[in-house]
């Protein structure tokens, strides 16, 4: 038997209290990690399910009964992670942001020349007001209902410039590779390229059949007349 003394004993003690200590928060961390991360998983189902109800009925339209009557989920638990629509409106928007920002990631890094990166370019605008047009539309929606009201007004804000980028890189890749200069800045390029796009979505839900053909032909139209002419050739 080993003997200690009094003040071993002492220090031991409160080594052996201190780890103690040391478990229990370490357990107390993991298992509030774990609560985060099954909230944040939540709220994403939440986002997702009320973005696919928004994309149907519209912002003004859809209540939290609505998003819940539409999900797995009941009204009470979507009111138990979202105190109202506002919140659960903000969130759907910084989720869509997330989903959306990369969508011509792909074709900038792996094409290898100009014509490549404006083609998969219009084939993917048409691939994606085919088979996204309900987010489309819900996010002209909330665009339109930030002119009303301030509280979306940030978010929608920043969307925008995530998207006005995510059309610059693509522009850029495509100036870089036909060896051009660009002729108008990044807030000109979004705002033509938008109108056009949005243009196409509106036709394409009013059942109109060549919208889809119409959107490439005049992204293909559009995209090499933001370019300078070549050194040397005469406009």
């Amino acid at each position: 038997m080993i003997k200690r003394t009094v003040a071993e004993s002492a220090v031991l003690t409160e080594w052996l209290g201190w780890c103690h200590t040391l478990f229990h928060m370490v357990v107390k961390t993991g298992a509030g990690r774990t609560r985060d991360l099954k909230s944040a998983e939540r709220r994403n189902q939440l986002a997702e399910s009320a973005l696919r109800t928004l994309g149907e009925l519209g912002y003004a339209r859809t209540s939290l009964r609505d998003i819940a009557a539409n999900s797995e989920f009941s009204h009470g638990v979507v009111h138990y992670y979202f105190a109202d629509k506002t919140e659960l409106i903000t969130y759907c928007v910084r989720y869509y942001k997330a989903q959306c920002v990369t969508r011509y990631d792909e074709i900038i890094h792996s094409a290898t020349s100009a014509e490549e990166v404006l083609t998969r370019f219009a084939d993917k605008l048409c691939e994606t007001l085919t088979e996204d047009f309900a987010m489309h539309r819900l996010w002209y929606d909330l665009r339109t209902q930030a002119m009303f009201e301030d509280v979306l007004r940030p978010d929608v804000l920043m969307i925008d410039a995530t998207l006005e980028d995510m059309i610059w890189r693509v522009l850029r890749r495509y100036a870089d590779l036909s060896g051009r200069a660009l002729l108008v800045d990044s807030p000109t390029a979004y705002a033509m390229l938008d109108g056009v796009f949005e243009q196409a979505l509106l036709r394409h839900l009013a059942g109109q059949d060549d919208a889809v053909d119409a959107l490439r032909a005049r992204a293909l139209e559009l995209v090499p007349h933001l370019l300078q002419e070549p050194v040397g050739v005469l406009p």
